[in-house]
């Protein structure tokens, strides 16, 4: 049964790919219409006036020249390709004698290559490659080159060895189909339009009349090929999978457990922990170790954790098939760092690398402080900081015509903006070696209110770690907290946003007081701002 669907799969796909190249075909035949017609007057002799067969001729001429620059411009696009980590057969020979063990049981061709990114998917990406001479223009046989198998990384550092191999099967058993003519053609094709529809939405058509041109036959032949295209690239997934279907099967299962996982442990990562550190000019070296330190806490919290779900921690992990794990792990961190925040804010300082065991002082303490000092630089106090003196002004703000708004609106003024991003410097031929920065899912705005609930909550934080030897710590699934008491213990920071909020909000000092005294916070004492 699994090899009639396979069968079926890849003739469905083959049929598309087909579709996909006929679309092709017929806008060259269509380029070469007026040619053809200038043949026929021709050669039907004095038969046909001057007057007819000549203008036919410039026509034709006309028509196959730029058919031909089209042509060529559409031929030497150069595909998106997606920033990763290439990791030689040298650096990882375990790893891909894995894939090529894989390969020969799935009785596929081999990948071309491996790469990682700091991304929860896995995928086979077809590259052309580039000539040795620093041409960056693909060689004329760079398309038969078999694809690049993209994995995620934190697939690598979560799952076990047994794991991967199960997920990876469906994922390698595409070089299969991928290497039938028909299909490679067709995605070759499909590879350029959308290149070159890009190239031409980027330029202006007044400017680049002929590459604005190309742009348009481009999104012609997309449009008409768009439904086969994605036929074929699901009967492509069908055949994979079917070939693969026999291949660990059961424990493909439990591995597609670990992939929500690893999902959610990564993207909880990236917001809470890695984003305050990239908005400092702070990058962690250590992502990828950093989210099974997170993934171990929720088993530790979550009572819901599947059963197994620490045990399998003293499995071998898939990232010992690499040679230096921690040299991987750095130059995915900062890829991740360059790919979802692009750089540090324009006139900043320049990144640095950050380990976790500094990130505390380096990020959380940092962030405290500054925040610290834009709430009493506009509170205006005089004399010594102390969380007191900035307690009566803000209730004397709170109360006061306007509410809080003005004071919060003169902290927003001085606040670095949260999307300050710099795009990666240009090389000499100018492509910058990685996409415009990605960001998260685009979040509202804070309001002015919120933006001073988080400064004077900082303002607190600091006032804590000054007068009851409080101290910032990192938490691998809520980010920067505050750890207080003897043995130490969380200071519960969404209590503390409570009482900041009566505060602003309704001009009531008094829960926050509490929280303070309950705390063993002396809010007489000066606080430090740097």
């Amino acid at each position: 049964m699994g090899q009639r669907q396979q069968h079926r799969a890849t003739l469905s796909a083959r049929d598309h790919a087909l579709a996909v190249l006929r679309a092709r075909n017929s806008a060259l035949a269509l380029a070469l219409l007026p040619c053809a017609v200038g043949v026929v007057l021709f050669a039907a002799g004095s038969g046909v006036p001057d007057a007819v067969r000549w203008p036919v001729a410039a026509l034709a001429a006309v028509t196959i020249g730029v058919a031909v620059a089209v042509g060529v411009l559409i031929t030497r696009a150069r595909p998106a390709v997606t920033p990763t980590v290439d990791v030689p057969e040298a650096a990882a020979p375990a790893l891909h004698g894995l894939i090529r063990d894989l390969a020969d049981r799935l009785a596929v061709p081999h990948p071309g290559g491996i790469a990682l990114t700091p991304d929860c998917d896995s995928w086979l990406e077809e590259r052309p490659r580039t000539r040795d001479t620093g041409d960056p223009r693909p060689e004329p046989s760079a398309d038969t080159r078999a694809p690049v198998l993209v994995i995620g990384s934190p697939f690598l550092w979560w799952m076990r060895v047994s794991e991967l191999r199960a997920l990876l099967a469906p994922v390698v058993a595409g070089t299969g189909p991928s290497a039938h003519p028909d299909i490679a053609a067709a995605r070759r094709c499909l590879r350029s339009w959308d290149a070159t529809a890009g190239l031409a939405a980027a330029a202006s058509p007044l400017r680049h009349p002929l590459l604005g041109f190309s742009g348009l036959v481009a999104r012609l032949l997309l449009r008409a090929a768009g439904t086969h295209a994605a036929e074929m690239e699901r009967g492509v997934a069908a055949a994979a999978s079917a070939r693969a279907h026999s291949v660990d099967h059961g424990v493909r299962m439990a591995a597609q457990e670990q992939v929500g996982l690893a999902y959610a442990g990564w993207d909880r990562l990236l917001t809470k922990v890695a984003l305050p550190a990239w908005r400092v000019g702070r990058w962690p070296r250590r992502l990828n170790a950093g989210v099974v330190s997170a993934l171990t806490e929720l088993s530790r919290r979550d009572r819901l954790a599947p059963q197994g779900f620490a045990s399998r921690l003293g499995e071998r992990p898939a990232c010992d098939l690499l040679e230096e794990p921690g040299r991987v792990d750095e130059e995915i961190s900062f890829l991740a760092a360059r790919l979802f925040h692009g750089g540090p804010a324009q006139g900043g300082a320049p990144w640095a690398p950050l380990d976790w065991a500094a990130y505390p002082e380096e990020v959380v303490d940092r962030v405290w402080r500054d925040r610290a000092a834009r709430l009493f630089a506009a509170l205006d106090t005089e004399g010594t900081p102390t969380l007191a003196r900035a307690l009566s002004e803000l209730t004397e703000a709170a109360t006061g015509p306007g509410g809080a708004d003005a004071l919060a609106a003169r902290i927003g003024a001085a606040t670095p903006p949260r999307a300050a991003q710099e795009p990666p410097p240009a090389t000499a031929d100018g492509h910058t070696g990685l996409v415009a920065p990605l960001g998260f899912p685009a979040q509202p705005p804070p309001s002015g209110r919120e933006v001073l609930v988080e400064h004077v909550a900082a303002a607190v934080c600091c006032a804590a770690a000054d007068t009851t030897g409080a101290t910032p710590a990192l938490d691998w699934l809520d980010g920067p907290v505050l750890r207080t008491g003897s043995p130490r213990r969380r200071a519960d920071l969404k209590r503390l946003g409570g009482c900041v909020h009566s505060l602003v909000d309704e001009a009531d000092p008094e829960p926050l007081r509490a929280w303070l005294t309950a705390a063993g916070v002396r809010p007489d004492k000066p606080v430090r701002l740097v």
